[in-house]
């Protein structure tokens, strides 16, 4: 379904990622872990065209995405959920998740997307014509995900979605994302939480420094040593 190949980016003067190779299947659930400044974000951004590759491949469904504007990819059905949700605040929940929306013209399907996204996080629909901008840290994560669910993605793009959520608020968000899997959505995760994420994903790839520097199914890294040592702290 996705593949990157040698790809090589960066901002400006500062390359972040060098000759990263990954690929995800349909169905899948895949995460990318690794520390602080690896260049996970940069990995997402790259495939949802936000970032260009200045080397290297990546296809989606056999289309080449290197060229690719943000909306372009959206448009081929890959959903984006970044780390800083990029919601609008003086919109409520309703308006931000029709947002979402935008390259939807089937009226009927937007309301069946929403009453997915409602089912899964029941807290929106009580929120519903809320503002954004007076929902908790963790209200805005699972807003910023029904946004990114609104479009019908074939492939789901999420970036650390428990970062600064309290325990039970990051089980909830994990919980969700179970039941996507388990409906058949294919999902690319970024995290920090690697004990949980390798318990939940099918495969991961640990990237350091820009490259990936181990592959695996979750049980796999979860006994491999460096992982216990460097993030596991066995």
């Amino acid at each position: 379904m996705l593949k990157l190949t040698a790809v090589e980016a960066g901002y400006d003067l500062l390359q972040v990622l060098w000759g990263v190779d990954l690929h995800v299947e349909e169905g899948e659930f895949v995460a990318i872990l690794g520390p602080n400044g690896a260049g996970k974000t940069t990995t997402l951004r790259s495939i949802a065209g936000f970032v260009p590759p200045i080397r290297g491949s990546i296809t989606f469904r056999g289309t080449e995405l290197r060229a690719s504007l943000p909306h372009q990819a959206s448009r081929l059905g890959i959903g984006y959920v970044s780390e800083s949700l990029n919601l609008f605040p003086s919109m409520s929940v309703y308006e931000n998740l029709l947002v979402g929306a935008y390259t939807i013209h089937d009226g009927a399907k937007v309301k069946a997307t929403m009453d997915t996204v409602f089912e899964l996080f029941p807290r929106l629909l009580e929120r519903r014509d809320q503002l954004a901008g007076t929902l908790s840290g963790g209200e805005r994560k699972m807003l910023a995900i029904g946004r990114g669910l609104m479009s019908s993605p074939s492939l789901l793009l999420v970036d650390e979605p428990s970062l600064g959520l309290a325990p039970m608020l990051t089980l909830d968000t994990y919980e969700a994302l179970k039941t996507l899997r388990s409906r058949g959505m294919t999902i690319l995760l970024v995290e920090q939480n690697v004990n949980t994420t390798l318990r939940m994903v099918d495969r991961a790839y640990v990237l350091e420094q820009g490259r990936v520097v181990l592959e695996g199914t979750g049980e796999q890294l979860l006994g491999n040593t460096h992982v216990q040592e460097a993030y596991l702290g066995i």
